[in-house]
């Protein structure tokens, strides 16, 4: 069979899993490697407006529930990630990603200044919406992390039936600058 038949089969095994073991748990290694997924996700310019939260504690998870309509895969799964996106973005996020590129590849501070002044004009647009496109890139991490969980059959399940609000208070979001976008259980059928 040839690899992209491999990916094709994995993408066929994989469902959203309603039905979670409550006595399995996603190995180490493997959580690992589901945890580069979202780590290596792609997003427009590279901002990666986001932040996931993984939820493993039990009495967290209990807590989650409620503000998940009750449903079972919450505190069933092994692991629980919220994923929050950025709730305001500006010039001052674009400078931050310019110093950490200029810093990761050795190149002088000012060399992406065309780059820069693409970004800013796009953050600065009166009709540019923060938190609507950090959702949509919160989507993007979201398919790699799912793409990843068939690939290493780990089932899993979006989740879009929360209280994003309730969820932003129980995890402390607000005051980070973060608000949750989507859920996604982990975890083995």
């Amino acid at each position: 069979m040839s690899e992209q038949n491999d990916v094709v089969s994995d993408l066929n095994w994989r469902y959203a899993t309603k039905a979670f073991d409550p006595t399995k748990t996603i190995p180490a290694a493997t959580w690992a490697q589901l945890e580069q997924s979202l780590i290596l996700s792609p997003s427009s310019f590279g901002m990666q407006p986001w932040r996931f939260v993984v939820v493993t504690d039990k009495a967290v998870k209990a807590k989650l529930l409620p503000l998940s309509w009750n449903q079972p895969q919450v505190t069933d799964c092994s692991h629980f990630v919220v994923l929050a996106r950025k709730r305001d973005i500006g010039v001052a996020d674009v400078d931050k990603l310019l110093n950490a590129t200029y810093a990761a590849r050795g190149i002088p501070a000012g060399a992406l200044d065309g780059y820069r002044g693409m970004m800013v004009g796009f953050v600065n647009n009166p009709s540019f919406d923060a938190a609507d496109w950090a959702a949509r890139q919160v989507y993007i991490a979201l398919g790699f992390l799912m793409h990843t969980a068939a690939v290493l059959h780990v089932d899993a399940c979006p989740m879009e039936g929360i209280s994003p609000g309730g969820f932003d208070e129980l995890l402390g979001l607000p005051a980070e600058g973060y608000m949750t976008t989507v859920a996604c259980a982990l975890g083995y059928r």
